[in-house]
């Protein structure tokens, strides 16, 4: 397999995995996030350790060390994106699966399997026209005040939607034009998201316009926007302006 169709395989099999374990009655509460992600995680890794033996690997779920520092092609994994979605039997949650060559996200594989579909950074589909006002995607429990406050200047309608996978795809599949998130994520958050955002000639960065480089020593990454690239401009200016 070439990369971006191990990382598409990959996300789709954890996403079914992550859907039996749910269907399987064994678990409630936390007790099935937990499930869920230590069995998604141990076939990512133990997949990736098998297909990519010489490639780096970060993941959510597992210990990282500095192994991964001294390689150029690193994975960076999540297991299930939104676990508290998965638990409660919604749509809105993930699986991510990239890989970054220097820092950059070259390939990744996003799965929606409360949807039964992966986006991926080889196969881009088509996005709709941008409609006359911006709809913009926000946590359904904690929107950041930069999101809300943006959204106020510009005009967007505001979305609630759970995983930061989730939120990304929804630009990707034009079901809206921005996400825009501050408060807290890391790598893993963002790196598949991103690598299929990228690829659909979509706007990615961190919030002040900068460029996101993952395998860092330090993984969190507090901060992203993900867009069509004509609102992109605008907003990072807005964003500017709230910092200052």
């Amino acid at each position: 397999m070439t990369d971006a169709e191990l990382a598409a395989h990959l996300a789709q099999i954890a996403g079914n995995i992550l859907i039996e374990v749910r269907d399987s009655r064994m678990f409630t509460g936390k007790a099935l996030g937990n499930a869920g992600d230590q069995t998604a995680n141990q076939f990512l890794v133990s997949a990736l350790r098998e297909q990519r033996p010489d490639d780096g690997l970060l993941s959510e779920e597992s210990r990282d060390t500095d192994e991964r520092l001294s390689k150029d092609r690193v994975w960076i994994v999540d297991p299930v994106d939104g676990t508290r979605e998965y638990g409660e039997a919604r749509t809105d949650w993930a699986v991510h699966v990239a890989l970054c060559v220097n820092g950059r996200p070259e390939t990744g594989a996003v799965a929606l399997p409360g949807l039964g579909i992966v986006l991926r950074s080889d196969a881009p589909i088509a996005i709709p026209a941008l409609p006359q006002r911006p709809r913009m995607v926000v946590s359904r429990t904690r929107p950041a005040a930069e999101a809300v406050a943006v959204s106020d200047t510009i005009g967007a309608e505001l979305i609630g939607m759970g995983s930061a996978g989730a939120k990304s795809m929804a630009v990707v599949r034009g079901e809206a034009e921005i996400y825009l998130h501050t408060g807290g994520q890391y790598e893993w958050d963002s790196a598949a998201p991103a690598a299929v955002a990228l690829a659909h000639g979509l706007h990615a960065s961190r919030i002040d316009g900068s460029p996101l480089v993952y395998n860092n020593a330090d993984t969190y990454m507090p901060d992203l926007l993900i867009c069509r690239a004509e609102w992109a401009e605008q907003v990072l200016a807005e964003v500017a302006k709230i910092s200052t």
